[in-house]
């Protein structure tokens, strides 16, 4: 592990020396995925694509080894954030989120996990507080290391769902075409934005403008299909 991230640290450590309660809390933002070369640009990687597509908004570089994850931190609009993309492989996802949390003393309802999900169509989010695991493995791990508590929040990326009889796995592990892909881009820069609301404004507010907006989105993409 390379020497631990320093910003975060020296924000707590100013804000509880401080009488003031005005400092925002930080955001832990976290991404699943598979590491490696093999793996980049599948389905199953969406979530390692979100954090990469908001740290290049952001200006956050992804160079630090912490907790056996790529770590970034940086600030946005004064609020303190903690990028994550764990290098555990998916189905171990929770070895390295549950020791960030604890070892930045992090409530859970500051957490949020990013990861695709096959309930929804292909580009469409859902941003919620809580929720199961859905037999996803990668959050199944991680709710698991969270000692079985499940209050933290997720935005679900939608890939849609296999084709036929096609092995749900084998789906996962293959890159999307070119359509698929261009919906999933588009998703990822409103994910973005969704993401930069979420850390200005809280998570409840942030959830009910975007949900809605994704709610028609995802009937103008059954439209399309029908």
């Amino acid at each position: 592990m390379l020497s631990s991230p320093r910003l975060l640290r020296r924000f707590l450590s100013t804000a509880s020396s401080s009488l003031s309660s005005s400092f925002p809390k930080p955001w832990l933002f976290i991404g699943l995925g598979n590491p490696g070369e093999k793996y980049q640009s599948t389905r199953h990687n969406v979530g390692f694509d979100m954090i990469d597509a908001f740290a290049q908004s952001q200006g956050i570089p992804m160079t630090t080894v912490h907790c056996k994850a790529l770590f970034g931190e940086g600030m946005v609009g004064g609020t303190p954030v903690l990028l994550v993309k764990p290098q555990t492989y998916m189905n171990l996802s929770g070895e390295s989120t549950g020791p960030l949390a604890a070892y930045y003393k992090l409530p859970l309802n500051r957490v949020i996990v990013m990861y695709d999900d096959m309930d929804l169509p292909c580009g469409v989010l859902r941003i919620q507080p809580r929720g199961g695991h859905g037999r996803h493995k990668g959050l199944r791990s991680v709710i698991y290391h969270f000692r079985g508590n499940r209050e933290f929040g997720r935005l679900r990326i939608g890939i849609g769902r296999p084709p036929g009889q096609m092995d749900p796995k084998a789906f996962l592990l293959q890159k999307f075409n070119r359509t698929a892909r261009e919906r999933i881009d588009s998703a990822l820069q409103e994910g973005v934005e969704i993401l930069k609301t979420l850390a200005a404004k809280g998570l409840t507010e942030c959830a009910r403008s975007a949900n809605i907006e994704q709610k028609y989105k995802h009937l103008r993409l059954q439209t399309l299909q029908e």
